[in-house]
Formats: C-alpha cells, structure tokens, sequence
C-alpha cells in the first residue's frame, strides 16, 4: 500500500493545469483573432480588401475589422498623397516610393532634339493614385510602367523642337503638352493614375558643348538688355518731345488767338472812330490831330515855334553859360 500511493494521481493539480492551458490558448487566440481581424487605414490612404485573391470593398480612413486568419487581406494604397518620380537626378533622402529614381539616370536624361542635337534633360512627375483597385490589379507594375511612359512621352515631346527651344523658350509649352500627353496614356493603360504635374528641372546642352551655349546665351541676354536699355531711352525722350510739341503748339494757339482779339479790338476801334467822324468831321479831324501833336511833340525835345514874321529869336532863347564860359 505504502508502495503504490506514491502514483496516486492529484486530479485537482491536472485541472489546474488544463484550466491555465485552456486560459492561455485562449488568450492566444484571441491576440491572434485581434492581430488578423482589426487593422487600420491612414488619413491619407484607402485599404483595399481582398477575399481569397477577390477583390470585395475598398476601405476608407479609420479602424477595421476583416475576417482573420487570412480569409480576408488588405493593401493599404496612398491614394490621398502626392507621389512624384524623378528622371535623370535622385533625391534618395526620405523617399517612400520605391520608383521615385533609377539607376539608369544617365540615359535617362540624354534626349535627342528635332534639330539632330543632345541635351540633357532632367524632370519630376508628380502624381496621385485615383482608383486604388486599377492601380493594384489592371497592371503588374504600375510605377515601373508610368516610368517607362514618362520617358517615351518626354523624348517624344523634346524630339519634336530644337534644343533652343528645349533650353530656353519652349520649357512651358514642353511640360503643358508632356503632361497631356502622359496622363492620355495613363488613361489608355488604365494604371489608375491622375498626373498632377510635369516639371522640368535642369536642361542644358552637352558637356563638351556647354561652354559654347553658355557664352551664346550671355550674347543674347546682353542684346536684350540693351535693347530694353534703348526702349527705355525711348519711352522716355518720345513723350518728352512730344509734351514739349504740344505746349508749342499750345502757345503758338494761343498767341494766335491773342492776335487776332487784338486785331479785331484795333477794327472795332477803329470803326468807332470812323462812325463818329462821319457825325462830324472837322471836329474829329481837329480832336485827332491834337491828339497825336499831344504824342508826338513831347519826344521832339526842347522846340521854339515862331510864325513866319518873326524876324529873330535870340530873345526867345533863355541862354547861359557853364562853367567853361560856353554857351548852351
């Protein structure tokens, strides 16, 4: 009897032991159920779920719950965030996309012109993801395919003007019709893609050539500053002459116009004279010539008037003499 109680089994520690295995698988269940059950969307992002490799719903921002275990699955795409791609440089700081740059940047940025001439081109497409489920499923690699779009539309475009227009002038019209043309392949592709913009970066001729370009553009930046320097000599001396003109003119207007008072006064006078004379004319006549004897004899000096038998006018004369002793 000593003997065989040494294996008496304890029941009641086995059900302890069962019980705390059944709590801890439990509990692990439950952090597995929570782990694969509940996920969430960012602001910026809409989840796309999946229910054995079929597509079901698109999930908008907040906390979700999904079947666990891996019946249902989520791809979180960043549809309300601007994403861009760089061609011919890179910015590898803080980049989250994997197809922002490539290692092939050198011959990304070599573009033949219209005119048989290279330059290199550097550019940014920035873009957003419109539809969350063509982005996902209608293309195998939607980011290396806008790429490689990206680039045929930008050699398209470039290839169609000189390298003039390329480096200086043409830059505006160059993005405007690149990003038309880019966003109708897009479209055409179903990549489900909005392109936001198309930007050019640096654009300059080749190496071995841009010295030469470089003291071309100086050349024409210097015509157009004398040029602006002639036009601004210009805007300034023409309406200084011509405000000089038009005061000229205005003078000569209005000395005319005294003149021509003035004349008509001396008429109207003149005719009044006249009409009085008519009345009476001996006695005008009289009137006007003492009138003008009034004027004229005081400018004739000191003057003796004698009739004609006056036979001397020394009496006349009030003579004295200087100091000299001569007469005057």
């Amino acid at each position: 009897m000593n003997g065989s109680s040494r294996y008496e089994v304890n029941w009641s520690e086995i059900d302890q032991y069962r019980t705390v295995i059944l709590l801890g698988g439990g509990a692990v269940l439950l952090l597995i159920l929570l782990y694969t059950g509940i996920y969430t969307v960012q602001a910026e992002s809409q989840g796309v779920v999946l229910r054995f490799g079929k597509f079901i719903d698109i999930a908008e921002p907040g906390l979700r719950f999904k079947i666990p275990f891996g019946v249902d699955q989520v791809s979180i795409v960043p549809v309300r965030r601007q994403l861009k791609q760089e061609f011919g440089f890179a910015t590898i700081e803080g980049s989250t996309n994997p197809t922002q740059f490539s290692t092939e940047q050198k011959f990304e940025r070599s573009i033949v012109t219209g005119d048989l001439n290279s330059a290199t081109v550097e550019w940014v497409v920035q873009y957003r993801v419109r539809d969350a489920e063509l982005y996902l499923f209608k293309v195998r690699d939607p980011g290396l395919t806008l790429r490689d779009l990206s680039e045929s539309v930008m050699r398209t475009v470039v290839g169609d003007r000189t390298v003039d227009e390329v480096i200086t002038i043409g830059r505006q019209e160059i993005e405007g019709e690149a990003l038309a043309n880019l966003q109708s392949k897009v479209d055409s592709y179903e990549l489900g893609l909005s392109i936001d913009q198309v930007q050019l970066k640096n654009v300059n001729p080749p190496l071995p050539v841009q010295a030469s370009f470089n003291e071309v553009n100086q050349s024409q930046q210097e015509r157009e500053q004398m040029v602006n320097i002639a036009n601004g000599e210009y805007n300034k001396e023409v309406p200084k002459a011509r405000g000089e003109a038009e005061q000229k003119v205005q003078a000569a207007e209005g000395y005319a116009i005294k003149r021509i008072n003035e004349a008509e006064g001396d008429v109207a006078r003149f005719n009044a004279v006249f009409t009085e004379f008519l009345k009476a004319p001996a006695v005008t006549k009289q009137r006007i010539y003492v009138e003008t004897m009034k004027e004229v004899l005081p400018k004739l000096g000191r003057k003796i008037i004698i009739d004609e038998d006056a036979s001397q006018i020394l009496p006349l004369l009030q003579l004295s003499t200087d100091a000299a002793g001569s007469l005057r």
